[in-house]
């Protein structure tokens, strides 16, 4: 695997610490600047805004940037939002700053798939896609608890500076590692929105917000699962997350070669394996000895949607993929949101902690029925072999492990 992928791990990285590391850190905030927790909670939605929104944007108008330096860019502004953040004097610029920490995350890691998969053979572009992804799933294992206890031992300020210089050093490894790969010919804003339109990068954006809903559904209230249900101590919080993390990292490691081989077979095992794995959590949870398990299976399927669901977009936007790829990050934080709202409306009606489990179930299995049917349809396309021009031209090789035959972009 080219040393360019580990500037975009390394990138990646900082972008999980900062974004998951608030939700640690926002009884810290509140007491600092003088509000309530819930109204600090915004700091979280602050940056998914910032993420749905700068996604397209971003990605259009960047569409005639040669990648290396729209990658320089975007990393740039992700460390001026957490530098902004760290200086914030209250709470106004505090949401500001989270805003311009989100804007790029999307845009970034389209981009960065898109380039990933370019500097690799084909039937290693998911493996390289999911290289790149597992900066962010190990900042769930090591960053965001480091980032955590740093701000709560020497201020939420200090987690904002730290996480600017590994930006820092990011651009840094960007700089270096990052070959020269110039905009693709005759692609402008009004071709990757064309792209965008396709009906299998449309299906493609509602399972990603479906499946991960699922996840999120749980996710968002695991900690109060773990104390409230299971029984443990709020001190044991931290590694229960870190547990999540490693779940992630495998599933994120057995998606890349998984969906080189295979892509739609893995999306649907992953999304049916998820509704399962999120029923099962349900009766789970009440276990000290089960629990922790589950915790690890739940983000090893999870995060095995990631790659093939990123994959698939990327493959049908055709001659113009990256604002397809960006806009997927936008439907995952969509997901986040979404999943988040009816787990805590599942907990406020009365069905109890672990209901939000179940309700990801039927998330994640609405998901793969949409997965299911766009299958079917892709299937029965006329359109489904038809030539790409770009990159270095069209090649080809088997559709997304189903047996079928097209012209892909070798990127």
């Amino acid at each position: 695997m080219p040393l360019a992928i580990l500037a975009l791990a390394m990138s990646a990285f900082g972008i999980g610490t900062t974004e998951f590391v608030m939700m640690g850190l926002l009884p810290n905030v509140a007491d600092d600047l003088g509000t309530s927790v819930p109204t600090a909670g915004y700091l979280v939605s602050a940056y998914a805004l910032g993420v749905v929104l700068g996604a397209p944007l971003l990605t259009a108008l960047g569409s005639r940037v040669p990648r290396k330096r729209m990658l320089l860019l975007l990393m740039a502004l992700f460390t001026l939002g957490n530098a902004a953040s760290a200086v914030a004097p209250g709470y106004s610029t505090l949401l500001v700053g989270r805003f311009l920490a989100g804007l790029p995350h999307g845009a970034f890691f389209g981009v960065g798939a898109v380039v990933a998969a370019r500097m690799v053979s084909e039937d290693r572009r998911a493996r390289a896609v999911a290289a790149m992804f597992l900066g962010l799933t190990i900042a769930n294992i090591v960053g965001v608890p480091a980032a955590t206890a740093l701000g709560q031992s020497l201020g939420w300020r200090a987690t904002f500076l730290v996480v600017s210089v590994i930006g820092l050093i990011a651009l840094g490894s960007l700089a270096l590692l990052i070959p020269r790969l110039p905009t693709d010919e005759h692609v402008g804003v009004a071709q990757e929105f064309r792209a965008l339109r396709e009906p299998q990068v449309l299906l493609g954006l509602l399972t990603a917000v479906f499946g991960f809903a699922g996840i999120f559904a749980v996710y968002s209230y695991l900690a109060s699962m773990m104390t409230e249900v299971t029984g443990f101590a709020d001190s044991s919080v931290t590694w229960l997350l870190a547990l999540f993390g490693v779940g992630m990292t495998l599933g994120t490691l057995a998606a890349g070669p998984l969906t080189d081989r295979a892509l739609r077979p893995t999306l649907y095992f992953s999304l049916g394996a998820l509704a399962v794995v999120l029923f099962g959590f349900h009766y789970a949870a009440e276990s000290k000895v089960a629990a922790p398990i589950a915790v690890v299976v739940l983000g090893a399927v999870g995060f095995l949607t990631t790659t093939p669901i990123q994959m698939l977009v990327m493959n049908k936007a055709r001659q113009a993929p990256t604002l397809a790829s960006a806009s997927n990050h936008s439907a995952f934080n969509l997901a986040n949101a979404g999943g988040a709202w009816l787990g805590g409306v599942a907990i406020s009606v009365g069905w109890g902690w672990t209901s939000p489990a179940l309700v990801g179930a039927v998330l994640a299995a609405a998901g793969l029925g949409i997965a299911v049917t766009a299958g079917v349809l892709d299937r029965r396309s006329p359109h489904a072999a038809s030539p790409v021009v770009t990159g270095s031209g069209p090649q080809l090789q088997k559709a997304e492990g189903d047996g079928e035959l097209t012209v892909a972009d070798t990127v």
